[in-house]
């Protein structure tokens, strides 16, 4: 770490092998008060991340020593830190098989750097309030209490059915993160239901009227055709009841 650093400040693992990108990204993240550790080969970065830890990994595909997706599943083996993937793959193919290895978003090459920020921010923001945050999620609109599966907007109760609220808890217990399709499937209606996206198509639909949430500009439920839906409430959760 730069010696201007303190231990207060996020600290961000950028494992890529491009000089450029690493450089660009280490720049852009030290201008926004991060810490960065930086390595240009897998094992270096598991090195790094065992021997120093990271609140986050960015995490580059096409490295020189092993495949990034390689990298992630050992990574996965004993680490939960959030890792948000750089790849040219774009096939829907490859995006769900990542996130089924472990991570927990990606970005598409070639990228803007803004879009690589909102991401770690988002997830620093998720990580920062996962120590306190209770059981009940409210932005002074929706309010879900997940121990009493009690859901309210603007004050007034809403019905859901089983199946809608074990989706509903699903997504905003990981906030910002993109879950496949077949990870919904599985919680929802167990591992033998993984192929019928259908089922999940007509449950989201019947979600997002009840929370009047639009899906051409959502509020809560976000959809990525194709690949998963991730909850993108921003509002803090808390623990205390109004």
């Amino acid at each position: 770490m730069n010696p201007t650093e303190n231990a207060s400040m996020p600290r961000v693992l950028v494992i890529d092998d491009e000089p450029q990108i690493r450089k660009f990204v280490d720049i852009s993240l030290r201008s926004q008060g991060y810490a960065t550790l930086l390595a240009e080969t897998g094992q270096q970065g598991l090195a790094l991340l065992a021997s120093k830890g990271a609140d986050i990994v960015v995490l580059d595909l096409g490295l020189p020593d092993r495949d990034g997706q390689d990298v992630l599943k050992e990574l996965r083996q004993w680490s939960s830190v959030p890792v948000v993937v750089l790849t040219v793959r774009s096939g829907e193919e490859e995006k769900v098989a990542l996130l089924d290895a472990g991570a927990n978003d990606y970005v598409t090459k070639p990228f803007g750097i803004e879009e690589l920020m909102a991401r770690i921010r988002a997830f620093l923001r998720t990580a920062h309030l996962r120590g306190t945050a209770g059981p009940i999620y409210d932005d002074g609109i929706l309010r879900v209490d997940l121990a009493q599966r009690e859901v309210r907007i603007s004050g007034e109760a809403i019905a859901l059915t089983r199946k809608e609220f074990a989706l509903l808890a699903l997504l905003i217990q990981q906030p910002g993160r993109l879950i496949t399709q077949a990870q919904l499937l599985r919680g929802v209606w167990g591992p033998s239901h993984e192929e019928d996206a259908h089922y999940l198509r007509i449950l989201v639909g019947k979600l997002r009227h009840k929370l009047h949430d639009d899906a051409s500009a959502p509020r809560y439920i976000m959809t990525e055709p194709g690949v998963g839906l991730r909850f993108v409430g921003t509002e803090k959760p808390t623990d205390q009841k109004n």
